[in-house]
């Protein structure tokens, strides 16, 4: 048996020696880590069973009273005041739904970008003519074979004279 198994096992070995099971109680016999780290809680729950909670002062209710009374009648703080005490003093929670929705629209925009704007517009869709018409103005050689083919047939058409 390993020491990582034995951690969980650790508490009740402290707590409730009887439900642990026998090879985690050999282990723990056998293993000089795991009882030092036994006797250490040991000692740790003995340290914290002997100390004692100090005695507030008789005076402690009177003067927090009297701190919450002056809290209170003070004029209010500026804005920037609160600001800086709710960021400061206050826990993060409101910041919370502010910083979602920060997030979501950092990431609309940077995944928008990404996709790209342009890509979603379709260029606009040309003839099959157009098309072939625009392939035979860039092959001239095809024009010159036309053209020498329409000088052949003017020859043939033309009547002899003898």
């Amino acid at each position: 048996m390993t020491c990582r198994k034995i951690e969980s096992n650790v508490a009740d070995l402290l707590f409730e020696p009887d439900t642990v099971p026998a090879p985690v109680q050999a282990h723990v016999k056998e293993c000089a880590d795991c009882r030092r780290e036994l006797a250490d809680l040991r000692s740790t729950i003995k340290l914290m069973d002997a100390w004692q909670a100090p005695e507030l002062s008789p005076f402690f209710d009177t003067r927090l009273q009297a701190r919450l009374r002056e809290e209170r009648n003070s004029p209010p703080a500026g804005f920037f005041e609160r600001l800086s005490a709710r960021l400061l003093f206050n826990s993060n929670a409101h910041l919370r739904p502010i910083a979602a929705t920060a997030l979501t629209v950092a990431l609309v925009v940077g995944g928008a970008t990404y996709a790209g704007f342009s890509g979603w517009r379709q260029p606009p869709q040309t003839s099959a003519t157009v098309r072939d018409l625009q392939s035979l103005d860039n092959n001239h050689q095809v024009f010159q074979q036309l053209d020498s083919l329409d000088q052949d047939d003017d020859d043939d058409s033309a009547p002899s004279a003898n």
